[in-house]
């Protein structure tokens, strides 16, 4: 497999640090660009483009703004626009990159939120759609002195940082993954007031409100045992829509981080069995 890094200008200006992995003994079949989620980076997806790329998958990948090696405030977002710009982006490079091959688009946690928005809004052509983990009702819907201030205060001044209240023990079963996960540097535990009345305020209803509206493929999988996320939100998404366009995927005993559990390669498997499926449709 090779692996190569790269960085592009976001629409505000900002530097933005991709990476692609491609496989080399296979010929690539589409690509998959994912959007990771709140406070972490691509490069823990390493892995996960080492399964896909077994499949002749590639997968593409960028930190999203204000996270790793990205530019930007940690955290922070100043609109619903620009990060949807970002997505765009993101399928642009990809696109250009590999041209004629098909492409998915594949979000974690907040990274799903945001996958979910935009094929909602910017309409992608796209393959299909995978979800994991998404954060439509959260651990932070419990904490109410929290959500008031970011209501009050998150348009007043949106650029300061608190601290997001993530148990990394909460990611995995596996000790490994948390304990590398609370030593990486590029690790944070930070969100802006603004960026999360963006996304409580604005974005998560909005997508509960429309979820019916789905129009492309869809994959949702979620952790049963997800306490950072609650699997209720793959649920009420999948409930408003025909069971022939989306596949809801629940994880036993799973936590949040699907793709790091101990049964990471049944979810690789059925990631891409989902993408096979419609890849092959309309073929034969």
């Amino acid at each position: 497999m090779t692996h190569r890094e790269m960085t592009w200008k976001t629409r505000d200006g900002l530097d933005i640090f991709g990476e692609v992995w491609e496989p080399e003994v296979i010929s690539p079949k589409a690509v998959v660009c994912l959007v990771h989620g709140l406070g972490e980076h691509s490069s823990r997806y390493a892995h996960v483009a080492q399964a896909l790329g077994r499949d002749g998958f590639v997968l593409y990948a960028a930190d999203v703004r204000g996270h790793g090696r990205s530019g930007g405030p940690r955290g922070h977002a100043p609109s619903v626009t620009a990060l949807m710009d970002d997505v765009d982006l993101l399928l642009e490079h990809a696109k250009a990159d590999f041209p004629g091959l098909p492409l998915f688009l594949y979000g974690h946690s907040n990274g799903a939120t945001f996958v979910l928005y935009h094929a909602l809004t910017r309409h992608p052509q796209v393959k299909g759609v995978i979800a994991t983990s998404a954060g439509l009702h959260s651990a932070l819907e419990e904490q109410k002195i929290k959500l008031a201030l970011v209501k009050v205060l998150g348009g007043l001044v949106p650029r300061i940082a608190i601290p997001t209240g993530l148990d990394p023990k909460t990611i995995s079963r596996d000790e490994k993954v948390v304990q590398t996960y609370t030593n990486d540097p590029l690790v944070h535990d930070k969100g802006t007031l603004g960026f999360a009345k963006i996304m409580m305020f604005e974005v998560h209803p909005w997508i509960l409100a429309h979820a019916g509206e789905f129009q492309l493929p869809l994959l949702l999988m979620h952790g049963k045992k997800d306490a950072l996320t609650f699997p209720s939100s793959s649920i009420e998404v999948a409930d408003a829509l025909d069971e022939n366009q989306c596949t809801l995927v629940l994880w036993e005993n799973g936590y949040h981080e699907l793709h790091n559990e101990p049964e990471k390669e049944e979810v690789f498997k059925t990631l891409t069995l989902w993408m096979n499926a419609r890849l092959n449709e309309g073929q034969g």
